[in-house]
């Protein structure tokens, strides 16, 4: 160290303290990036790679970008998953004696980004924190653009890989974990490719530190009350993701208030299966909102609006009661359409105020996002106006969570002019009138135009030279001009400066001290305008609360009317949600499918589901012909009346869903190195052992991956196992191709045939998009392959050999179940204490042995459970 230049030193100090982030350092007009940062970056961003001399004889890497316009650049590194550090000049380089001081002022990582440049308006930025022993966990979900934190504890990993599906956190901090590193890592790969996984130490989450941290953040006292007693790893959770904010991002935890306590089991759970297939908030291919529920049930006007109604969707509610109080709200507003539409009206109006309050908490925020906080703010009265027509008690509630905060607009709107510029540093933000001092300078930098007028008129009065006047020029700045039939009357404090053919011009000390006053103003105004910006700033950052209750409760009548204006144009109707077992809907329709299609009608089918004579309904019915379509339409009219919202369908009765699971398509997963078959039976291992009764079971074609015996019975054992109401008996939409399966309905309770109607004329079909009862006589495969445009060469032989399978292929039959005693999955030690096995294992002196003795004494036992076998 002691052979780098002073600058170097003070980069490598500020570094080591910065390891894992990309160091901006700032040089006069530029961030530069040194050594590795700077290959990186210059990769990344495709800069010139340039040297620096480092008093070493190598010179140091560099690339840089301006200093103006480096957000774009932070931008970028942060999208791919970087953290970054700005390191800034803390003085004036021009006045600083010896090296400019400099240090970090800000941390952006892809969990703590306030920007709005940096972030998609539509959807939240969730930092996620996980801790987790051998058997309790917890999790934690903070945004702080917006200032929400969800927390909650767990004791199924299941449920952890299911949030952070939900969640889709940019940056996760991971410490505790039971499970290796690696193992997370792995999982954090496959699952969220977006997702920057952080170690974090032990004593991170220190529970004593964690309970300081809370109270002194959120502000409570009573553990208790708020239910924080009884989620003892979401609480040392919520202290790690602190201590985290406390070390890289502390003034973001001034915006931190909204905490959300909640339990699994409060909102209808899906996975990731079911979130992709079902294509909720994007679509499996292209990765787009359009042609998903999201899509069709956005109508929002607000940013704040959008991201909720986000959130509402990929965690839909569980409790009737909640349930039933948003459809109420909805329907209000489907009733009084003027109200309405003079409500959404004022709603486009409004600005994203929680992120414009989280980035004045952050300090980031400049003077053209106060003045969108103060327009904002300026709609509230209208939106409270039209709000309080309605009567329904949640928009009474929400319309009473709305300040008006007339004290923080007026506080705007008198301190910031109306169009202010990007930059703080150049002046010109604060309005004439607020600050008496500012005006003062103000009008000195503009000339001084009062101060030179007084002494003018002041010198003329002195001096009896009715025609004196006071002058400028760059040379000599500012000066008094007398003619020179006057020059006899000049003071004699007057110094001459300059003669010119027909007048005389001089200085005096009075006009000095202006001239000096007048140039070193602009320099003044432009650092006291900072200042009163950063304090109106300030005050207004300590509102915050009160900022975001707003918020919230203009974001939830904004997704409320959003539903109703859908539910209006698109003809949906409120359904019944209750605790009840029933899926009941009449002339349901496909939200997403409906909306997409053009020239044509979608047809309605009818849905019954129940946990008795209607268990499983197993559809059969050619490839193309609506099965998918049909079982998908289900499991969205059940989301959406969880949500709250109206559903396409003429009546409907949904009782309501725990979990909803989808097994539907083929895909390979070469990077863990599974198949098409690996993959779905892992996804049905996955339904058959977490589903339960209140379950919705969308399975769709299992076993078409293996021979066609090995499929179908794999096929029958999983309607079986889901069928027994002692292990699962869940409501299932069960599509299949093999037609022998629809010989269950007469062998299983609870099991019903269901298939599309198809019209056949000649080698022609027609598909009726109608779910009838009973089995399909056909697949109608090779007819399918024509319409696909299969060669007719090809078609003309598939033919052929399937009439010459058909006539040799042996019969299969589906015989009844064998009533037996429901087994255990493992066999136990009952099965086996008559045998030799057991007798040799109690003889075993495992203490003493030696790894050959226990190998050949393991040797011993599987030749005795071979013969014991055998006989």
């Amino acid at each position: 160290m002691a052979e780098l230049t002073p600058m170097m030193q003070q980069y490598f100090e500020i570094k080591n303290k910065n390891k894992d982030y990309l160091l901006f350092y700032r040089l006069g007009d530029f961030y530069e990036l040194f050594f590795d940062d700077a290959k990186l970056v210059s990769r990344e961003l495709d800069l010139t790679l340039t040297g620096r001399d480092c008093g070493q004889a190598e010179r140091a890497p560099m690339c840089g970008v301006p200093y103006h316009s480096a957000e774009g650049y932070i931008a970028k590194l942060v999208q791919k998953g970087y953290k970054i550090a700005i390191c800034e000049q803390l003085e004036d380089p021009k006045k600083a004696k010896g090296l400019v001081k400099r240090d970090i002022i800000r941390r952006v990582t892809p969990g703590t980004v306030v920007d709005a440049s940096m972030l998609d308006e539509s959807r939240n930025n969730f930092l996620a924190c996980i801790y987790a022993t051998h058997e309790d966990m917890g999790m934690c979900f903070a945004d702080i653009s917006t200032g929400v934190v969800y927390a909650t504890d767990t004791e199924e990993w299941v449920d952890v890989y299911n949030e952070l599906a939900r969640f889709s956190p940019r940056e996760i901090l991971a410490g505790g974990f039971a499970i290796s590193y690696e193992e997370f890592r792995s999982f954090v790969a496959e699952r969220l490719e977006e997702a920057l996984v952080e170690p974090m130490e032990e004593e991170c989450f220190d529970a004593e530190a964690a309970g300081e941290r809370i109270r002194k953040y959120f502000h409570i006292e009573d553990f208790d009350a708020a239910g924080l007693r009884v989620m003892p790893f979401a609480t040392r959770t919520l202290g790690g993701l602190l201590d985290y904010l406390e070390k890289t991002q502390p003034a973001s935890l001034a915006g931190l208030n909204d905490l959300r306590l909640y339990q699994q089991g409060q909102y209808m759970e899906l996975d990731l299966n079911a979130r992709r297939n079902l294509e909720l908030c994007e679509t499996m291919r292209t990765k787009e909102k359009k042609g998903t529920l999201l899509w069709v049930l956005d109508q929002t006007h607000t940013a704040m609006g959008s991201r909720l109604i986000r959130q509402w969707i990929e965690k839909p509610l569980y409790n009737p009661l909640h349930i039933t109080r948003r459809q109420q709200a909805v329907s209000a507003l489907c009733d009084d359409v003027i109200n309405r539409t003079a409500l959404t009206d004022a709603l486009r109006k409004v600005f994203d105020m929680e992120r414009l309050i989280g980035r004045i908490v952050y300090g980031t925020a400049n003077c053209r996002d106060l003045r969108a906080l103060a327009s904002a703010i300026s709609c509230l009265p209208e939106i409270h106006a039209h709000a309080s027509a309605f009567e329904q008690s949640l928009l009474r509630e929400l319309t009473g969570n709305i300040d008006l905060l007339e004290d923080v607009r007026e506080l705007i709107e008198a301190a910031i002019v109306e169009e202010p510029p990007v930059l703080l540093r150049d002046g010109g933000l604060i309005r004439s009138g607020y600050n008496e001092e500012i005006d003062t300078l103000r009008d000195l930098a503009s000339g001084g135009k009062g101060k030179i007028a007084a002494i003018e008129q002041q010198e003329r009065e002195k001096t009896g030279i009715s025609k004196l006047k006071i002058g400028y020029n760059r040379v000599f700045g500012y000066y008094i001009e007398v003619s020179r039939s006057n020059s006899d009357a000049v003071p004699e404090n007057y110094i001459r400066k300059q003669t010119l053919a027909n007048c005389e011009r001089y200085i005096t000390d009075e006009l000095k001290q202006l001239e000096s006053t007048v140039l070193g103003a602009q320099e003044r105004l432009s650092g006291l305008e900072y200042d009163v910006f950063i304090q109106v700033r300030d005050r207004v950052a300590a509102e915050v609360h009160r900022v975001q209750r707003s918020a919230q409760a203009v974001a939830q009548i904004d997704v409320l009317c959003s539903l109703a204006d859908v539910a209006c144009d698109q003809n949906y109707i409120c359904p019944i949600v209750d605790f009840s077992d029933k899926i009941e809907i009449h002339d349901g329709r496909h939200p997403v499918v409906e909306k997409m299609l053009k020239d044509s009608m979608f047809i309605p089918n009818d849905t019954l589901l129940d946990e008795g004579d209607n268990r499983i309904a197993i559809i059969t019915g050619p490839n193309m012909a609506g099965k998918s379509t049909y079982m998908r339409q289900v499991a969205l009219i059940a989301i959406m009346a969880q949500i709250g919202s109206f559903v396409p369908a003429s009546s409907a009765h949904i009782g309501v869903v725990d979990r909803v699971f989808t097994r539907v398509g083929a895909s390979d997963d070469l990077a863990s190195g599974q198949s098409t078959f690996m993959v779905e039976m892992s996804e049905v291992a996955d339904i058959l052992n977490q589903a339960t009764k209140s379950s919705l079971i969308i399975l769709d074609e299992i076993g078409r991956g293996t021979s066609t015996y090995d499929g179908m019975s794999i096929a029958r054992a999983v309607v079986e196992y889901i069928a027994n109401k002692r292990r699962i008996g869940a409501r299932t939409l069960f599509a299949t191709h093999y037609h022998e399966l629809t010989a269950l309905e007469d062998l299983i309770d609870g099991v019903k045939n269901y298939n599309i109607a198809v019209k056949k004329r000649g080698d022609d079909i027609t598909f009726l998009r109608r779910i009838v009862r009973g089995g399909a006589d056909d697949s109608y495969g090779i007819e399918v392959a024509k319409l696909a445009g299969v060669p007719n060469a090809v078609i003309r032989r598939a033919k052929a050999v399937l009439k010459e399978l058909e006539s040799t292929m042996p019969q299969i039959e589906i015989h009844p179940i064998e009533e037996q005693e429901e087994e255990d999955d493992q066999m136990s030690f009952g099965h086996m204490i008559a045998t030799g096995v057991v007798a040799r294992l109690c003889c075993l002196q495992m203490d003493v042995m030696t790894p050959i003795e226990a190998l050949n004494a393991l040797y011993e036992l599987k030749r005795l459970a071979e013969q014991e076998r055998g006989s």
